[in-house]
C-alpha cells in the first residue's frame, strides 16, 4: 500500500503541538509528513520530514501547498476552506472533508447543524453584534460565543446580566444558555471512508476557572453506563451526520438530572485524547491516520487508568521558556511529560502536558495535585 513508503506524503495544515504528536505516529507508519505553518518556530518544525511556512488562511498558500502532496489533513481548523474545496473537485483527498471544516470554523453553523440534526445542545439564539444582546436580556445568563476565530479557551465571555454587555463581542456570534452541571466530558470517535466507527471511552474534564482551559482530565469515568454509553452513542451519531472522515472530538455538558448536551466538536486531534498515547491500546493520533488512510480502526480500550494535566505557561512569566521541578516530576511513578518545543513561554500558553498512569484510581487523584505543583514553565528573564 502507498501509504507505507516513503513516496506517500501527507499533508498537514499547521504545526502546533497536535501536529508534532501526530508526525511521531506518522513514523511508526512510515508516512513522510509535510507540514505548513504561519510560525518558522512552530512545534513541527525540525520533526517534520518537510516544513513550509505560510499563511493558513491565505487561499493561494494553501492550494499550493495542497497540490505537493498525496492526502491532505488539519490540527487547526481556521484554514482557507475556499482552498480545500477546489483542491477536493480537483482530486485531492482531503480529510476531514472540507464542508466539515466550515460547519465547525463557525460556531453558529455548527450550532445550527446540531439543531438541524437532532443533536442535543444547550437552548441559543444567532446575534450579529453586541447591541442586539439587548433584545435577549429574558435569555440571560447566558455565553456569548464569537462566531469565528475562537481557540483554547478564547472567544466565549459569561454574560450574566446586561451589565456584562461591555465583555461581549462586537461581532456575529451567538448566545448560549446558561445550564446547570454536573460535569463536563468528552467523547473522541473516529470514522473511516469505508463508514467504520469507533470512539474512545469518555473522559472527564476539569476546567481551569479563569482560563477557560482544561486544567487536567481524568479516565476512565466514573459516570454511569447508561450516561457513558449515550455520550458515545452521540458523538457517533454526529460523525455520522456530518458524513465525517477523521477523528472527531466532541466536548459535552451532563446536567444533575443526566441530560448530555453537545457544547462543541473539533475534527482532529484533541487536548482531551492526549492521555490516549500512553493509556490505550491505540491512540488519537494512531487512530486519524487509520481513519484517513481507510484502515480497519484500532481498539480504544484502556490498559490503565489515566489523567492527563495540561502544562501552562505560568502567571507573570514572558520570555524563553524554563522548567522548574523537571527532575522532581520524572520521580514520580507513572508521569510522562510531553514538552510542545515552545521556545518562549507566557501566562496560559500550552507549552506541554503530563499523562498519568496508575492502576489505583486514588493514588491517580494524589498525583495530579503532585504534578500540579512540581512541575512549573517559568522564564529565567
Amino acid at each position: 500500500m502507498k501509504a507505507f513508503y516513503k513516496d506517500f506524503k501527507l499533508g498537514i495544515l499547521g504545526g502546533g503541538q497536535l501536529g508534532r504528536m501526530l508526525i511521531q505516529a506518522c513514523s511508526n507508519f512510515d508516512i513522510h509528513s509535510s507540514v505548513l505553518d504561519p510560525s518558522s518556530n512552530a512545534p513541527c518544525q525540525g520533526i517534520a520530514n518537510e516544513f513550509h511556512q505560510g499563511a493558513l488562511d491565505d487561499f493561494d498558500v494553501v492550494y499550493n501547498f495542497g497540490k505537493q502532496v498525496d492526502l491532505l489533513t488539519i490540527e487547526i481548523e481556521n484554514v482557507n476552506v475556499a482552498a480545500l474545496f477546489l483542491l477536493e473537485k480537483e482530486g485531492l483527498t482531503v480529510y476531514p472533508q472540507p464542508h466539515v471544516i466550515e460547519i465547525i470554523q463557525d460556531k453558529r453553523k455548527q450550532k445550527q447543524f446540531y439543531l438541524d440534526h437532532a443533536i442535543p445542545t444547550a437552548e441559543f439564539v444567532l446575534i450579529n453584534n453586541r447591541d442586539e444582546i439587548y433584545q435577549h436580556e429574558h435569555f440571560l445568563p447566558a455565553f456569548n460565543k464569537i462566531g469565528f476565530g475562537g481557540y483554547d479557551g478564547g472567544g466565549v465571555v459569561s454574560l450574566k446580566s446586561l451589565a456584562d454587555v461591555d465583555k461581549a463581542f462586537d461581532a456575529p456570534g451567538l448566545l448560549e444558555k446558561a445550564v446547570e452541571l454536573e460535569c463536563e466530558i468528552s467523547v473522541i470517535a473516529g470514522r473511516n471512508a469505508s463508514g467504520e466507527i469507533s470512539a474512545f471511552p469518555i473522559v472527564e474534564c476539569i476546567f481551569h476557572p479563569e482560563h477557560n482551559l482544561v486544567d487536567y482530565l481524568i479516565s476512565p469515568s466514573v459516570l454511569s453506563d447508561e450516561i457513558q454509553n449515550k455520550a458515545k452513542d452521540i458523538a457517533c451519531d454526529l460523525i455520522t451526520k456530518l458524513d465525517m472522515v477523521g477523528i472527531l472530538a466532541v466536548e459535552m455538558f451532563v446536567t444533575p438530572n443526566g441530560e448530555i448536551l453537545v457544547n462543541e466538536a473539533a475534527p482532529r486531534p484533541h487536548n482531551s485524547g492526549h492521555q490516549t498515547i500512553n493509556a490505550n491500546i491505540t491512540s488519537q493520533y494512531e487512530q486519524l491516520l487509520r481513519a484517513i488512510l481507510n484502515l480497519p480502526l484500532g481498539s480504544t480500550a484502556i490498559n490503565k487508568p489515566s489523567a492527563m494535566v495540561n502544562l501552562l505557561g505560568e502567571e507573570g512569566y514572558t520570555g524563553p521558556v524554563y522548567y522548574s521541578g523537571l527532575n522532581e516530576l520524572l520521580n514520580i511513578p507513572g508521569a510522562n511529560l510531553f514538552l510542545y518545543g515552545k521556545a518562549e513561554t507566557r501566562p496560559h500558553r500550552k507549552m506541554g502536558h503530563i499523562t498519568i498512569v496508575d492502576e489505583d484510581k486514588e493514588q491517580l487523584i494524589n498525583k495530579i495535585a503532585q504534578v500540579k505543583q512540581t512541575i512549573k514553565a517559568v522564564s529565567q528573564n
